[in-house]
């Protein structure tokens, strides 16, 4: 089966992340299903934004009546500046217009900052349906749910609000069409005795699990570590960095053994992200002098799926699909 292409937060090497704009065009350029990370707001609706801090991803800051709410907060264990949702209300938070969050790496979709709201799940949700009768194929919704022990430290049930979600919005059967995602460990537990959607484990190069000081995720990317995971998620979601290293020059190095692995556990892999700008590329595959240049990312797509992930997130879906239909032609 061909690797399956997500597209990270929409087409966000194009539009503003977690934008309409952003998830049609992703639609459109092909990929199979849409990210929305979630966060949530005062009032306990699931909102999708890449992070709690909003400063960097709306025009919170030109709002002057929101100014005394600016503040530091500690989450997941790093101070933070800023504009928090768990301080607006759903409504408030829909008087803001989302921004582009990369605005020197990617100054072409800065052009469409401040031309659209903040959007609920829901509202994600409703968009992959409407695609998926629109185009006739299924486009599934990959949502992440982002710092659920903080919400739960600030008596805002995450994992509860997401699972009136599930059964209100019937994706309860969706089993190939919704993925949830997770860093922490406890809440993919729990959801995997109340819902059948597939549960996809995130792992990075560094750190561990919020929820579980006793593990790093170098622990959980051994056999031993991957067969607990087994016990409740059907997917492992890896920076690039696990499956093909960076030597210290910035090479990329000799694969490592995760992706064979995984698959021995009974795990599907899933590779983030796939960034065409150079400075999210191994050396090798870097063209020009600037970080925001477009490298070789075509290569390097082709050199993940070579090693038989089973999906990519992305935020350039149309040549994580592009390189997928050579890579099998």
């Amino acid at each position: 089966m061909p690797p399956v292409v997500i597209a990270h937060r929409g087409c966000s090497g194009e539009r503003p992340e977690h934008t309409r704009a952003a998830y049609e065009r992703a639609i459109e350029q092909g990929a199979d299903y849409i990210e929305p990370d979630l966060v949530m707001s005062r009032d306990g609706c699931l909102i999708v934004r890449h992070e709690n801090e909003i400063g960097g991803t709306t025009d919170v800051a030109d709002h002057s009546r929101f100014a005394h709410r600016r503040t530091r907060r500690q989450i997941d264990g790093q101070m933070v500046e800023g504009w928090f949702t768990e301080d607006f209300t759903l409504a408030e938070l829909k008087t803001l217009q989302a921004r582009e969050r990369l605005p020197e790496l990617r100054p072409q979709s800065s052009a469409f900052d401040d031309q659209e709201a903040i959007l609920t799940f829901d509202e994600v949700v409703a968009i992959a349906k409407a695609a998926s009768a629109r185009t006739g194929r299924i486009i599934g919704v990959a949502p992440e749910l982002k710092h659920p022990s903080h919400f739960a430290a600030l008596s805002l049930d995450m994992e509860g609000a997401f699972i009136e979600a599930v059964h209100r919005l019937d994706l309860q059967d969706a089993t190939r069409s919704l993925i949830v995602q997770c860093f922490e460990i406890g809440p993919l537990e729990r959801l995997s005795r109340l819902i059948p959607a597939s549960l996809l484990q995130l792992m990075d190069v560094s750190g561990g699990p919020e929820d579980r000081s006793d593990l790093t995720y170098k622990d959980m990317a051994t056999p031993e570590g991957l067969a607990d995971i087994s016990r409740y998620a059907t997917m492992i979601g890896v920076n690039s960095k696990m499956v093909v290293p960076w030597d210290n020059a910035d090479n990329a190095i000799s694969p490592t053994r995760l992706i064979p692995d995984a698959h021995a556990a009974g795990l599907e892999v899933v590779v983030w992200t796939m960034r065409a700008e150079n400075l999210f590329l191994p050396r090798q595959y870097r063209r020009g002098a600037s970080e925001g240049t477009h490298g070789d990312l075509d290569s390097y797509l082709r050199q993940i799926y070579s090693l038989g992930v089973d999906a990519v997130f992305s935020d350039y879906p149309a040549a994580a699909v592009a390189a997928r239909s050579s890579q099998s032609a």
